[in-house]
């Protein structure tokens, strides 16, 4: 699965919330000020040649849908970000996110339950 461009995302995001949509439609979720009818009907169409998306026909018109998951393509995003900018080290990017974005009590408290129960369920499969 390649990686998207920034506007590539930008569709697949309104895409992923849509479930099934036209391109009106996809238009009309977008921040303004909104594209142009044929440029985000070109996006689609690239993200289709992708593999990302598929339509239905109906005559002249297309409804779009989206064939590669959200939880998919945020799986292999963040593989990316992990393997490029914190050199595959699960603690640098958890360093990183302590120490950058000044996490509040309840955030700390969160994540420390987090990697409790991850612990859990590491112990119980042995």
């Amino acid at each position: 699965m390649e990686m998207l461009t920034p506007t590539e995302e930008r569709i697949m995001r309104v895409l992923w919330q849509l479930e099934l949509a036209f391109v009106k439609e996809v238009i009309a979720k977008l921040p303004e000020p909104k594209p142009p009818y044929n440029t985000v009907s070109s996006v689609i169409r690239l993200l289709e040649k992708k593999g990302f998306v598929d339509h239905n026909a109906f005559g002249k018109t297309h409804q779009y849908f989206p064939i590669v998951s959200k939880k998919a393509y945020s799986k292999r995003t963040f593989k990316d970000l992990l393997g490029n900018y914190f050199e595959g080290s699960h603690k640098s990017l958890v360093s990183f996110i302590v120490n950058e974005e000044k996490l509040n009590e309840t955030q700390i408290l969160e994540l420390e339950k987090l990697i409790k129960k991850q612990r859990k369920q590491k112990q119980a499969k042995k």
